[in-house]
């Protein structure tokens, strides 16, 4: 219980001196082992006309050169043609990537249970 205690301070100590993007970062690791059930619903104006579904993370690009963030979001996911939030024959999951500044879009995670 004493190497418990113990370890739990390290962790926390170590935490609070983190930047907010360093524990987003931690977060998001934590979330990607432990699987999420995104869905990312794509918008022209106020009509839905993209859904990916089962979706464990969205992931912002970088440059390989200069390690800058790009202006897009890329993810792997079931292109839910149909709308019916579920994986139907014909539905595959697919890359997708979508623009931060011109695509209206949102990304929530779909509890089915």
């Amino acid at each position: 219980m004493r190497y418990f205690t113990l370890a739990s301070l390290a962790v926390t100590a170590l935490l609070t001196g983190c930047t907010q993007e360093t524990q987003n970062s931690l977060s998001r690791s934590l979330q990607n082992w432990t699987g999420t059930n995104g869905v990312l619903d794509v918008y022209a104006g106020d009509k839905l006309v993209h859904r990916f579904i089962k979706i464990d993370k969205l992931s912002t690009a970088y440059g390989t050169n200069d390690g800058k963030s790009r202006p897009y979001r890329y993810g792997y996911g079931i292109d839910d043609m149909n709308f019916n939030w579920k994986q139907d024959d014909g539905e595959k999951k697919v890359y997708f990537e979508f623009s931060d500044y011109s695509t209206s879009y949102i990304f929530y995670e779909r509890n089915t249970k």
